[in-house]
């Protein structure tokens, strides 16, 4: 089961392009240089994608395909230059949630695509698309997405498993990617606007 590779390059770029963006966001939000800009949309935008390549022993993505480091350059730049009244306090983890269930579907969709069964591929797309938020966030010195209580991995999961259980349906990929990410990005969404959490440990 595979995307075909036009819709699968469109949601790789898709995935590049929004979490570059919520990097140069948190770079924002710290008052940062230029630089720091970039080098967040670079980190924040390829994180989860190298980790996920190292483990299914594909080529990283971003040192074969130069589009990939030019969209994150290309995100940063854009926030740098726009005025700061434009991006609502909450722009960062909306633009982060785009890319989260984006790059859940395309994770999962590439470990498919290098042989890995479709459990492990779901996980895979659960790291591509979390991991680098968490780089993000601790570069910048805020407490990891992963340990607030709103959901997040959670609404990656929805994704990933969403895109790959309607693959091993026989329902046609581009479907089954559209369904899995806006499962993931609805899901995201009702815990950014409602603050949607999953209860915790009460011991």
């Amino acid at each position: 089961m595979r995307i075909v590779p036009a819709l699968l390059a469109w949601l790789d770029l898709a995935g590049i392009a929004m979490f570059a963006a919520s990097g140069a966001l948190a770079a924002a939000r710290a008052r940062q240089t230029i630089v720091t800009f970039l080098f967040f949309a670079v980190v924040t935008a390829t994180g989860g994608g190298t980790v996920r390549d190292l483990l299914i022993g594909a080529p990283v993505f971003w040192m074969q395909d130069s589009r990939a480091l030019a969209a994150c350059l290309i995100a940063g730049l854009a926030v740098w230059m726009t005025p700061r009244r434009w991006w609502r306090p909450k722009a960062l983890d909306w633009f982060d949630a785009v890319g989260l269930a984006v790059y859940a579907v395309y994770g999962a969709a590439k470990a498919l695509a290098f042989g890995i069964s479709p459990l492990p591929a779901a996980g895979m797309g659960v790291v591509t698309a979390c991991m680098g938020g968490i780089i993000r966030d601790v570069l910048a010195g805020e407490p990891s997405i992963l340990l607030r209580p709103e959901i997040y991995v959670t609404a990656a999961a929805l994704a990933a498993v969403a895109y790959v259980g309607l693959g091993e349906l026989g329902v046609a990929p581009q479907i089954a990617a559209a369904v899995g990410a806006l499962a993931g990005f609805g899901l995201r969404a009702l815990a950014i606007g409602r603050g949607l959490a999953l209860p915790a440990y009460r011991g």
